[in-house]
């Protein structure tokens, strides 16, 4: 299992990219745009620089919600590899069954 600060760490990650996601979208705009003013742009990269790093979406690790383990993650059901065969097995999963064949 994952330490709890590992998993608290992330929490704050997705609470911060959300919280920035509009201003540093409209940021990254502004800088991609090449018909503004090159001292314009420098100022949105001088913003952007300055904004939290946690913030950033790229920041944030996919971990599973019932362990918090960070490999092995599937995004469909947002476990882990070994809780989503857990699960699985004893039928808590709906929709999902172990192969035979």
């Amino acid at each position: 299992m994952a330490t709890r600060i590992s998993i608290e760490k992330n929490k704050t990650r997705r609470r911060l990219s959300a919280k920035y996601a509009a201003k540093r979208a409209a940021l990254k705009k502004l800088i991609m745009d090449r018909d503004t003013p090159a001292e314009e742009r420098f100022r949105a990269v001088v913003k952007l620089a300055e904004m939290p790093r946690n913030g950033a979406k790229i920041r944030i690790r996919n971990r599973c919600a019932l362990t918090g383990r960070a490999r092995g993650y599937h995004r469909k059901f947002g476990l882990s590899r070994l809780m989503l065969r857990e699960l699985a097995s004893k039928g808590q999963i709906p929709g999902v069954t172990k192969a035979s064949w």
